[in-house]
Formats: C-alpha cells, structure tokens, sequence
C-alpha cells in the first residue's frame, strides 16, 4: 500500500480524497468537458458534494481543500472559471504550508527523523509544493518548501550516531514490515527522495529556485547512484534501503509510485533541469530495458495509476514527450503496452488512484496524436 487511511471522519474524508473519492474521479470530467465530449455538470456534482472541506493537520494534496484547489485549478486552465473559490483555497493552503513548515522545523531541531506525513508527496510538504508551484509559483511558501526540501536532504545522525539520509525515516517499509527495526530511506516517487527531487527539478525548469537548490538535486541523485543497480535484465533501483541492505529488485513492480518508471522520469527531469544529457540518457534506457523485461511487467496488476498499467503507461508517454528517441517508447504505447492495459483487470471502483477515472486518464492518450486537454498528471509529479 501507498495511501495510508486519513485520521479524519471516514465518510467526509471519502468524499474529498484525491485517491479514491469522487473529488479525484472529477478529474476525468474535467478533463471530458475542456475537450467538448461532455458537459460541465457532471463535474459539478462530483465537486458540490465534498463540502465541508478538511484543512486542518490532515489536508494535504490528496485530501480537503488542498485537493479541492488542484481540481477546481485544472477546471479552470487559464479561463476565470472558478475564480472566487480558488482565491479563497490559495489563502487556506497557504496557512496549511505554513503550518506544517513549523512543525517541520520545529521536528529537525528536535533531532528527530521525518516521517512520510511531514515530506512524502501523499500527505507531506512536496504534495503541497506541487499544487504551490501550479498556483502560487512565487510566492513565499512555496520559496519555504524549496527551502525546507533542501535541508531535507542533508544528512543527518542516527539514533546509534551513524550518518544517515536527511529522508530517512524511522519505521519499516510497508511493504516489509520485518525487514528491519532501524527504518529506512525511501526511493519511490510517492513517499520516497525522488518526489523532492522531481519537484526541485520542475520548480528549476520554471525558473523558481533557492539557495542550494541544485546542491540538494545533486545529494540525491549521488545517492540514487550510489544504489542503482545493474544486470542483464538493464538498469533498475529497489524501492528502499534499510540498515540490512536495499530492497530486493527482481521481486519489484514496475509501477508509478515505488518502481523505476516513476524513479527513471524523476531522474530524467532532474536530468533536463540541470543539463546533464548523460543522465537522460541513462534514465531513459532504464526505462527501455523495464518495457523490454516481461518478468518485471508481469508483476503489474490492473488498470490503475498506482500500482497498475495506467500508471506506467502515463509514465511511458511523458518520458517520451521529452526523450532524446522517442519512438520506442511509442512503439511500445502504441503496441505491448495498450495491450497489457486491456487485458488488465478493470478497476471495480470510480476513482482517481486506482480506480476507473485515472485508468481511463491514461489510457485516452494512448493513440496518436490525441493530447491532454490538463496536466492532470502533476499531483503524480510527472510534469
């Protein structure tokens, strides 16, 4: 799992998940309605009904009113649709930045290790950043996250006095929950390093950036480096790193949220930011070798975003947007990949995450030359 349930009323909180509620399944009906292929209303109906909105400690990019001001500011792309409520939300996510930066500095002086909450993209300071750089790209919480995620990435004392990952945190992988006592950092592109490095970059390509902004991009890939691997199967990374040793990778699912695709393209971002055409390159061949390798693709399960096809897929396509031989990559969309999404398994509920609204995101994209009318991808951190 990648989503943790929000401590907040079950059934309020629902109805404003980004995830799993209708606020992110809205996100497809935006999407219909900028291209005429249906009507505003049904989108309407999907927003009128997450009142009252959560922003309190749990708001975050996936969920209340942060979530509410990334859907209604993809409905209004660049139009005044929308315009009142979006001010209103640009005051109330503002406060709640500010707030988690207190408690986020207020946890380094500490000594404290973070925690997924405080950072990650799901629940933390780099979702947050993500809506800020869209719609408050000047401003000073957005200057204060950079700030905060690049003193995130120097390293810190461990409890035994051992050096470690400013990322680091202090429980086990929930996908191996035994795998060590002593917790462990993080490389996914949902919880993991490369979320702060994809928004660094994006936020450097939009000419926003601090004090050791490019510093910080470079401790992280030093240390996306320093645990890539090799073999004949191409170029991968495992999805963490314990005290016992990093996570096992030929067990792992090329998916969006913990596997190499969603590494390569953070990698490949962080790659045009800075200008390092070698680093592209590598990142995209990681890429290549993960499509090529049907033992890798085998491990993906259903249609969603996630964990499942949709998510590689959406993936593939902004890799390939920017890649220096685009034509494998859409090769493979056009072919192996569109067929592996059919076959798939269907997603049972209506959602944006895993359910039907960002499988079908996804996959409308697929043929040639058809373009998203939204970047309703950017709360994945993919552009």
């Amino acid at each position: 799992m990648t989503t943790a349930p929000p401590k907040a009323d079950t059934s309020l909180a629902s109805r404003q998940s980004l995830a799993r509620g209708p606020l992110g399944a809205a996100l497809l009906d935006v999407e219909r309605a900028h291209l005429g292929l249906d009507t505003w209303q049904a989108a309407h109906r999907k927003l009128a009904i997450a009142a009252p909105l959560i922003d309190g400690d749990d708001a975050s990019l996936f969920l209340g009113a942060p979530a509410m001001a990334y859907v209604l500011h993809m409905a209004a792309r660049h139009s005044d649709r929308y315009a009142g409520a979006l001010r209103t939300l640009d005051d109330v996510v503002a406060g709640c930045t500010r707030r988690r930066l207190v408690a986020a500095h207020a946890r380094i002086e500490q000594g404290q290790l973070t925690t997924f909450a405080e950072y990650d993209l799901f629940r933390g300071l780099t979702g947050l950043g993500a809506l800020l750089l869209r719609r408050q790209p000047h401003g000073p919480e957005m200057r204060r996250v950079l700030e905060y995620l690049v003193q995130l990435t120097e390293p810190v004392t461990g409890p035994d006095g051992q050096p470690l990952p400013g990322w680091w945190v202090g429980h086990a992988p929930a996908s191996n929950t035994a795998a060590t006592s002593g917790g462990h950092a993080n490389a996914g592109l949902a919880h993991g390093i490369t979320g702060p490095l994809a928004l660094l970059a994006l936020a450097q390509r939009r000419g926003v950036t601090v004090d050791g902004h490019q510093a910080a991009m470079g401790r992280i890939l030093r240390w996306l480096d320093a645990i890539r691997q090799s073999d004949h199967h191409g170029t991968h990374w495992p999805r963490w790193v314990s005290k016992t040793g990093p996570a096992p990778t030929h067990v792992a699912a090329p998916s969006w949220c913990y596997g190499t695709p969603g590494i390569a393209r953070a990698e490949q971002l962080a790659a045009i930011a800075l200008g390092d055409d070698d680093r592209k390159r590598m990142s995209e061949r990681a890429l290549l070798y993960c499509l090529a390798d049907d033992r890798q693709l085998d491990l993906l399960h259903g249609r969603g975003l996630c964990h499942g096809v949709g998510g590689l897929i959406r993936t593939v396509q902004r890799v390939a947007e920017e890649a220096e031989t685009p034509a494998p990559f859409k090769d493979w969309l056009a072919g192996a990949g569109s067929q592996r999404f059919l076959t798939a398994e269907a997603p049972e509920q209506p959602g944006f995450l895993e359910g039907a609204a960002g499988a079908s995101l996804a996959f409308r994209s697929v043929e040639p030359d058809v373009r998203s009318a939204t970047d309703w991808d950017a709360c994945l951190l993919l552009s």
